[in-house]
């Protein structure tokens, strides 16, 4: 890796990883400044001293960074209070490690700010994501459809992405915090949401940040079909925490933490069965629990454990976005969307199925996901505004066709309303070619969905 011009270093250590999950051009000149005003808090005033140190910072980086590896800002500011405390500076690095602090704690004040709860998500979330969209021109279909037309869609992309990650980057500073105390981070939320992705994703951070995950996926604690209450079409609801096996989850989550094996099974979704197949599982000490699950944050689910043990995440589709009939697109319908080409790719399940079925879907939500939201310690929004292009070139035909053969039908009549309203706002969505999705990374969350992602779901 060649050095940066004017890095004044020589250093193969040319990128560094922001908080935001930015990458940008490593400036070693902000070490030396940051030691410098360290100095200065307690009367000192070698600046050359500062550059000597920042050199030592430097070259511990070269050290211990792997060659394909870009150092994050939380890993230099812990060289540089090593080097400091090596070289005998107690007292500046004293003052380095207040004024880290003071950052840190100003982060988190921001946070609790923004957590004032107001109804099911707090006000001050949804008001953030609505900035993002209107300083983005994304608030409106209108606005979205005329930067696709002024061939910005990839653009788009990066945007979207990026405000994702900042969201999974604050997550992971949170828990990051309370690393000693936290045994079982929990991702909850409602149906395709993003869940999945996220989970992986938070997990590649901590690890980073030194943390050990062990990933428990409770979509393998599902009864088999034959033990769910039918409906009165004679369709199985897979969408209450009764579907899961909750006291086997709790005996798991409660002899994991104590240090015990445990037996983990397997379901088929194609036979809609648990198969013979089991996965032995153990954590070490140091180890937490990473599970994402529909009903996380359902008391039952998780209630073996002490509260203080666990960090609860919920994500939501928090587009704010102003629809054809002036009214802010609806959450439920985009992730209506993302489950119908799921399921229609990863499940084999039709598309006509999932619509039919998402009355069920909203109504457990309703009753045991969404009271929940505004309890959590964090929230993160999973809406991207490229995914309604996206969706409008896979489904739009389909909602076409549905609304003909709903009308009328006095056992349909939910299907019937949503397939109305989102064949209404995909019309309205300006239309992208296949060649355009191209610009959608492999690790967009979006492919959870799509397809095409370098996960393995």
């Amino acid at each position: 890796m060649e050095a940066t011009p004017g890095n004044g270093t020589g250093s193969r250590i040319t990128h560094i990883v922001k908080r935001t999950g930015d990458v940008v051009p490593f400036t070693p000149e902000r070490i030396t400044n940051a030691i410098y005003r360290a100095a200065v808090a307690v009367g000192g005033r070698d600046r050359e001293t500062a550059k000597k140190l920042t050199n030592e910072v430097v070259a511990l980086l070269e050290q211990t960074m792997p060659p394909d590896q870009d150092p994050t800002v939380e890993e230099i500011q812990d060289l540089v209070e090593k080097v400091l405390i090596e070289n005998g500076h107690a007292r500046v690095a004293k003052a380095y490690i207040l004024y880290r602090e003071e950052r840190a704690s100003g982060r988190r004040e921001k946070v609790a700010r923004d957590w004032r709860q107001s109804g099911n998500i707090p006000w001050r979330k949804i008001y953030q994501v609505l900035r993002w969209s209107v300083d983005h021109d994304l608030h409106t279909v209108s606005s979205l459809n005329a930067r696709v037309a002024q061939g910005e869609f990839a653009h788009i992309v990066q945007e979207s992405d990026r405000a994702y990650q900042e969201d999974v980057d604050t997550a992971a500073q949170l828990i990051t915090e309370r690393r000693d105390q936290i045994r079982l981070v929990i991702i909850a939320g409602p149906s395709s949401s993003g869940k999945t992705t996220t989970t992986i994703k938070l997990g590649q951070k901590l690890a980073r940040a030194g943390l050990s995950l062990v990933t428990l996926n409770i979509d393998n604690y599902f009864f088999d079909a034959e033990l769910h209450p039918k409906d009165e079409f004679g369709d199985y609801d897979w969408e209450t925490p009764q579907a899961l096996d909750l006291k086997l989850v709790n005996e798991h989550l409660s002899r994991l933490v104590a240090g015990e094996e445990v037996s983990i099974p397997y379901y088929d979704f194609k036979t809609n069965r648990r198969g013979d197949i089991v996965t032995p599982m153990r954590i070490k000490p140091n180890d937490i629990i990473l599970i994402d699950s529909l009903h996380g944050l359902y008391p039952a689910m998780t209630e073996a454990l002490d509260d203080e043990l666990k960090f609860e995440l919920y994500i939501e589709t928090l587009l704010q976005m102003k629809g054809p009939d002036d009214r802010m697109v609806r959450w439920t319908d985009l992730r209506l969307m993302r489950r119908m080409v799921r399921d229609a790719e990863h499940r084999a399940s039709d598309p006509t199925d999932t619509l039919e079925h998402w009355h069920y879907v909203r109504s457990s939500e309703m009753r045991n996901i969404i009271p929940y939201a505004n309890s959590t310690d964090y929230i993160i929004n999973g809406a991207l505004a490229y995914e309604l292009p996206v969706m409008r070139r896979r489904l739009l035909d389909q909602f076409i066709q549905w609304v003909p053969e709903y009308e009328g039908d006095p056992l349909r009549v939910d299907a019937f309303t949503r397939a109305t309203r989102v064949r209404e706002l995909l019309e309205s969505i300006a239309a992208i070619e296949e060649d355009d999705e191209a610009a959608i990374p492999p690790d967009s969350h979006l492919r959870e969905f799509i397809g095409g992602g370098c996960y393995e779901y």
